[in-house]
């Protein structure tokens, strides 16, 4: 990902200006939105080390092999709550598979521990 060019996550904002200050650390996500954004936007650099670190104990994955990730194309939030520690966003990940454009679909659940939030 380049600094000056727009962030993957969506937000109409450089990368420099939006998810390269939690992917450098200079910065945690302040919602579970935020997160999800910042996540994607890792995913689409291939950033393991920003995802494991942003993944909740309880569910993170002992080996993170993001050698077959797809090509990430677009991410469309659709919903996003937050009750007290606790949060979801409801999300679509456009790809491509082969010739043809795919989507997943999810509604993510995230915990606040410790003032972060983290994607179980």
């Amino acid at each position: 990902m380049k600094m000056t060019e727009p962030c993957p996550c969506g937000l109409d904002k450089t990368y420099q200006d939006c998810c390269y200050v939690y992917h450098s650390g200079e910065a945690v996500a302040q919602s579970p939105e935020t997160l999800m954004r910042s996540r994607y936007s890792a995913f689409v650099g291939r950033l393991s080390g920003y995802l494991e670190a942003t993944w909740h104990s309880s569910s993170r994955p002992a080996l993170l092999d993001l050698s077959d990730s797809p090509n990430w194309l677009k991410l469309q939030v659709i919903s996003s709550s937050v009750d007290d520690n606790k949060g979801q966003v409801h999300f679509r990940a456009f790809y491509r598979d082969g010739d043809d454009v795919a989507f997943m679909e999810e509604q993510s659940d995230f915990v606040q521990e410790d003032g972060k939030w983290y994607y179980v």
